[in-house]
């Protein structure tokens, strides 16, 4: 994947990585409910305030991403793998819990968008949960700290 941070030449950007950097995209250029990107922003803004997944999106493209098939296939695998890891650790923190009308529990994710667009969600929230994700993605990846 080229990536839109100028790590190091050769550097596989990891689920992690793009994690990371879509909660500095968020601390630096602002959190967005609704949308994937503010709509106030004139859309050749480079940088407009963003929901969780359009962060993402940033971090991976450099740009604009309104959906995954905007992005080259190395691109895409790596963007589509760092939001399935946030689902997961959204999952485990922020669980959803819905029934049937026969009142048995339905086994759902948590989806980024609704959580990300509840109106009790913070930016503190979604960075955190980020930055959590991140870890927890690097937790089970490496071993005694190897590098990557």
């Amino acid at each position: 994947m080229k990536a839109t941070q100028n790590p190091p030449t050769g550097v596989q950007v990891t689920p992690a990585d793009l994690l990371r950097m879509a909660a500095l995209y968020l601390r630096r250029h602002g959190w967005h409910q609704g949308t994937y990107y503010c709509t106030d922003v004139p859309a050749e803004h480079p940088t407009p305030p963003a929901c969780a997944v359009g962060a993402i999106g940033i971090a991976c493209a450099g740009h604009r991403v309104n959906h995954f098939s905007d992005l080259n296939p190395d691109d895409r695998h790596t963007y589509l793998d760092a939001i399935a890891v946030l689902v997961d650790y959204l999952d485990d923190h922020y669980p959803i819990h819905l029934f049937d009308d026969d009142g048995n529990y339905i086994d759902e994710h948590t989806s980024p968008y609704s959580w990300n667009d509840d109106p009790l969600c913070t930016a503190e929230h979604v960075i955190t949960a980020l930055e959590g994700a991140a870890k927890e993605w690097d937790r089970l990846h490496t071993q005694g700290g190897e590098n990557r």
